[in-house]
């Protein structure tokens, strides 16, 4: 345990935490927005299978010597396609494209990790360290971070339709495909943007979480969103501070703070259905 006066030091805050504070919001709202879609589309895995190739493919990145987050990216996002493409056409079924393909990327990750000696270097991939994050990579988040909202936001119509109802958007000539591709690829941006935060292990959690607790508590479409990006920015802050005043891990405290609001959630929820 650590008290207040020693952890927030005006050097701290300034150099650290501030950074930290910045791509954490910025992140928690664009995995938020995100997730309610994939609750809804039953789709909720496919952030933890590109948490897996992202690992994976930043691992690889690491050993060549090539800047990771920016190597990441665009890999993760053809895997988000490729996924999309298996799970509408292929024979094995979503779920198991999804498992066979992400665990075939970790098994390389973790093959070229070992072999190249980086296990230290690309473990807070794995496990996510937030407050090592450089002033360059917390830049590089927060604009990829108001890159993805803003894509959310001006397509928000077509989005919601396609959320709901995939055979009446396609009904009235919407491109279902072109929308669940554009979900997939927002879906992998932030899940490469997560993992410094969370890491490969937790991100789809920090994306899962808020949304279903949210679905707990509202009903509305807007309404389950605005209460997603509450409780998700809610969670990791209450999070971020437990781990620093408790020295644990930061993205683990941030999802048991998350699993204990869904427990209230669902709490309150059962209590106004019995009155």
């Amino acid at each position: 345990m650590h008290s207040f006066s020693e952890i927030f030091t005006p050097e701290f805050v300034s150099v650290i935490l501030l950074p930290a504070l910045i791509a954490g919001v910025a992140v928690s709202l664009c995995a938020s927005l995100l997730g309610v879609s994939l609750v809804l589309k039953r789709c909720s895995m496919i952030g933890d299978g590109l948490s897996h190739v992202g690992y994976g493919t930043l691992c690889i990145a690491v050993a060549l010597g090539w800047a990771p987050m920016q190597f990441t990216i665009p890999i993760v996002i053809i895997a988000a396609y490729i996924l999309l493409r298996l799970s509408e056409n292929s024979s094995l079924g979503g779920d198991t494209a999804i498992a066979l393909f992400s665990t075939s990327a970790l098994a390389l990750g973790i093959l070229v990790s070992s072999k190249a000696n980086l296990t230290t270097d690309v473990s807070h991939y794995m496990f996510g360290s937030i407050l090592a994050m450089t002033r360059s990579d917390v830049i590089f988040s927060v604009i990829l971070s108001i890159c993805v909202i803003a894509v959310y936001i001006l397509f928000y119509d077509k989005i919601f339709a396609v959320t709901f109802d995939e055979n009446f958007a396609k009904a009235t000539g919407l491109n279902v495909r072109f929308y669940n591709l554009l979900i997939a690829v927002l879906t992998a941006v932030t899940v490469v943007l997560g993992m410094m935060l969370m890491g490969a292990l937790l991100i789809s959690s920090l994306m899962i979480f808020p949304a279903v607790t949210a679905m707990r508590l509202c009903k509305r479409f807007r309404s389950v969103i605005v209460a997603a990006f509450l409780i998700s920015i809610g969670c990791f802050l209450i999070g971020l501070f437990l781990s620093l005043c408790m020295d644990t891990a930061v993205g683990a405290s941030v999802i048991i703070v998350n699993l204990a609001v869904f427990i209230i959630a669902n709490l309150v929820s059962g209590f106004k259905k019995s009155k």
